[in-house]
């Protein structure tokens, strides 16, 4: 799909505060044109967006712009410190900010980015209300100020391997029990030549956060109450850590050790059978360069459990991108994140093996054309997005808490800590980060 924005729609971004050599995370507003003609924009992004940006967005704005994107990749597990550490530190390098949206209030409690509350409302051509409502708020909305757009819709399904099914006779589950069974079939049945599921078990929120909290809002649970307060610790939180503890025998080892690539690497090369995980796997499945299971894999909503009868995904690890407040050109960083963001350049991101980036709009999501690209995945991918997904603490604190988590999950995983105590403790960290 053709770029539909052209130079002049871009100069109609609009100014921006004079943003010259001071760092400023006051409001942007919008005035008179800004120029992205020779412009260079210097990005900070998570270490798996890399594609996205040097593949896919820097040639296509070299070619509308004659600009250059300058791009730095981070591990997902420091990226929202170093972002920090750029505006506080001093050193101010980067212009915009590849950013998690669960560490957003940290980040705006750090004065790390830009209000672009005033400069979004005054730019009818973002097309705000294209975003999908699932993920506009969540990820950019913070005590009724917006500080980005909404770069990357991500969401979990569960990938299964279909001739490993077809080969053991097993069904793609629908509850979590069933999973089980079928997981520990394969493994068993196959003498270990193929694990019957793959556990992201990684020590971080971005790993084994989203395969608790999957499960947690499998069982009908969620993180936090009405009233803000920890609400993982109950029923529902007992029965989706107990989850991650039994399944281990059955799973590529060893969970705890199984991060993004790995868990990726080995579903891909069919070692693995079930893996719940970003929607754009079905990208990379389909592709003969990075898997050999072309035409042998299915994928279906995440499974329920307990009482709970209605599937729900979850908002795991997305991203939004905002203007850096140490930025010497806010107004340009500003326009780069409008572009970026834009209905074309989410089509491009979405449906390109690779990117790592799931829809953020409406138009892409509901189009024929995404529809093409993610084939068979396209309806699960659509449900999860279109529903009501768990939507992640995005307050000031809430890194740390979800890092705390994540720790009391891996100590009860390894055996050293009882599954309630484990939660009980994590609760009690979240009152405190979180207030």
């Amino acid at each position: 799909m053709s770029s539909a924005l052209g130079l002049g729609a871009l100069a109609a971004t609009g100014p921006l505060a004079a943003c010259g050599g001071g760092a400023s995370a006051s409001g942007l507003a919008a005035e008179p044109a800004v120029d992205l003609r020779g412009a260079t924009i210097k990005l900070m992004v998570n270490q798996p967006h890399v594609l996205a940006f040097t593949e896919l967005l820097g040639p296509r704005f070299r070619e509308e712009f004659g600009g250059e994107l300058q791009v730095t990749a981070i591990p997902y597990d420091q990226l929202t410190s170093k972002q920090i550490l750029d505006v506080q530190g001093g050193d101010g390098e980067f212009d915009v900010f590849d950013y998690f949206y669960f560490g957003l209030g940290e980040l705006v409690a750090a004065d790390a980015l830009v209000d672009l509350t005033d400069w979004i409302g005054a730019n009818d051509d973002i097309v705000a209300d294209d975003f999908l409502p699932s993920v506009y708020d969540p990820y950019t909305l913070l005590e009724g100020r917006r500080y980005g757009l909404p770069f990357d819709g991500d969401t979990h399904v569960l990938y299964y391997n279909a001739e490993v099914f077809e080969r053991y006779g097993v069904e793609p589950p629908a509850t979590w029990d069933e999973y089980d069974a079928a997981a520990a079939k394969i493994t068993r049945d196959s003498g270990g030549s193929v694990y019957g599921a793959i556990v992201e078990g990684q020590q971080v929120p971005m790993i084994l956060g989203c395969s608790f909290i999957n499960r947690l809002a499998g069982y009908g649970g969620t993180l936090v109450d009405a009233e803000g307060k920890p609400a993982f610790a109950g029923e529902e939180g007992r029965a989706a850590l107990q989850h991650l503890i039994d399944v281990a025998p059955s799973a590529l080892p060893t969970p705890l050790q199984t991060g993004f690539d790995q868990a990726n690497s080995a579903f891909l090369s069919g070692q693995g059978a079930m893996l719940d995980t970003w929607t754009d796997l079905g990208l990379k499945a389909q592709d003969p360069a990075s898997s050999k299971i072309v035409d042998k894999w299915g994928v279906v909503t995440l499974p329920v459990g307990g009482g709970n009868t209605t599937p729900r995904t979850a908002l795991d690890a997305g991203f939004g991108l905002g203007v850096s407040s140490a930025s010497a050109q806010q107004d340009k960083a500003a326009a780069f994140v409008k572009w970026a963001t834009n209905r074309d350049n989410n089509f491009l991101l979405a449906s390109t093996a690779g990117s790592g980036i799931d829809p953020a709009r409406t138009s892409v999501l509901a189009s024929a054309e995404y529809a093409a690209a993610a084939g068979e995945a396209t309806d699960v991918i659509r449900e999860g997005l279109q529903g009501d997904p768990l939507a992640w603490p995005s307050r000031a604190g809430a890194p740390k808490a979800l890092q705390d988590l994540v720790d009391q999950l891996a100590l009860a995983i390894q055996g050293e800590e009882e599954p309630g105590a484990a939660l009980e403790k994590a609760a009690d960290s979240w009152t405190r980060e979180l207030g």
